[in-house]
């Protein structure tokens, strides 16, 4: 047993739904108590960029904190700037009434789940995805109907594959740059997912947290061909500012007063310290862009790397920060597999598992939003690790 599959979750038999643990926070707290003990630990098990948030967000936020004493708000300024975002980045009219700011993406994902769906409804995911969809799915009493997704179709959902789903169906939950691939939907592919989700009268939830995040052709926004799906963000991967804890949900006029009144209730408003420093982020373009320039570095590093380490098979990222690569010829249990390459290397990365509960036993998830000194760090621990590993049989 591992030591840091020791997340249970105890329930009674019929009266809760089964969620399943966030491997990757307990390996992660496994790597702070040994960095703790001294061992150097490189982190690379999450999406965490490793630059923080740009000058003029904090510049910002410094000014804040002498003047503004907080309060229970949410930025007009913000939602209106966010708004002329839209236009600036893709062409699209989201007025700011339709901006809602929150703690982040995650409860985005709540506010947009819980505003649209009933329980007992089912939604349909890609798998490998990110862990979060299908456990808050499960949270909500709602329905995970997941599709395998392999390199043949990008590892993303397919009209296609949603026409070919048995059963009810209520909505559908995409990801472009996806987690834990990098892999980005065309457009082509997006328009034919939104036009099939008119036909059968679907909800639409697009997960676009990785914007701005591109190494190949720029992500398109689904708000691009509809508005009618509901899009989460935040300001925590491309603009650097994880620990501020803001995000948002736009959402199609018709649900906005619904997901109002959820937010009041179950959220209140996010940190007005946080929002202050958000305005001034939408404008440090130039930081933000040569952050974009050193995880490319780190992307190339990897995929130039990972191949002499016999990690050949993976998904090379069209965008995010991350390389999900098949482990399967040394191990059949990535969770106890990353345990070990933690500590016996000191490089703490994520477990498949997390991202895909049927294969992700023989698949990691290897974060590059570090430092590019310390993605070549990791590279000369693992190689020599890899080197001598046995086979599995």
């Amino acid at each position: 047993m591992s030591a840091v599959s020791g997340f249970t979750v105890t329930t009674e038999a019929s009266a809760l739904p089964p969620i399943d643990p966030f491997y990757a926070i307990g390996l992660s707290l496994l790597a702070r108590r040994l960095e703790a003990e001294g061992a150097p630990i490189i982190h690379m098990e999450f999406g965490q960029p490793s630059t923080g948030a740009p000058a003029g967000a904090i510049a910002a936020a410094h000014r804040a904190l002498d003047s503004d004493p907080g309060s229970y708000w949410e930025s007009q300024e913000l939602r209106v700037r966010l708004s002329r975002h839209y236009q600036e980045t893709y062409g699209v009219d989201l007025p700011a009434g339709r901006i809602l700011l929150t703690c982040g993406a995650s409860p985005a994902l709540v506010l947009a789940l819980s505003a649209r769906f009933a329980a007992g409804d089912r939604v349909a995911l890609a798998r490998p995805g990110y862990v979060a969809y299908r456990n808050t799915l499960r949270a909500l009493h709602l329905e995970p109907v997941e599709i395998p997704c392999g390199p043949e179709v990008g590892y993303q959902l397919s009209a296609a594959a949603l026409e070919r789903i048995e059963g009810p169906l209520a909505g559908v939950i995409i990801a472009s740059p996806a987690n834990p691939t990098g892999s980005i939907l065309a457009p082509r592919e997006i328009e034919a997912i939104v036009r099939t989700c008119e036909a059968r009268g679907l909800g639409l939830v697009s997960d676009e947290i990785y914007h701005g995040l591109s190494y190949v052709e720029p992500a398109r926004s689904v708000l691009e061909f509809t508005d009618q799906a509901f899009v989460v963000n935040s300001f925590s991967k491309y603009f650097s500012m994880v620990a501020w804890r803001l995000g948002w949900l736009a959402a199609p006029a018709s649900h906005v007063d619904r997901a109002r009144a959820l937010i009041s209730n179950l959220f209140l408003t996010p940190p007005s310290l946080s929002q202050h420093a958000a305005l001034a982020a939408l404008d440090c373009r130039e930081e933000l862009e040569a952050n974009i320039q050193v995880y490319r570095r780190n992307r190339t590093v990897l995929l130039e790397a990972l191949p002499r380490l016999g990690l050949a098979s993976m998904a090379p990222p069209d965008g995010a920060f991350y390389i999900y690569a098949d482990v399967g010829h040394l191990t059949d249990d990535s969770l106890a597999f990353c345990e070990k390459i933690l500590r016996e290397t000191g490089v703490a990365l994520a477990p498949g598992i997390d991202f895909d509960p049927v294969d992700g036993h023989r698949f990691i998830r290897i974060s590059f939003a570090v430092s590019t000194d310390r993605v070549q760090e990791a590279v000369y621990r693992l190689a020599p690790w890899f080197a001598a590993q046995p086979p599995r049989t």
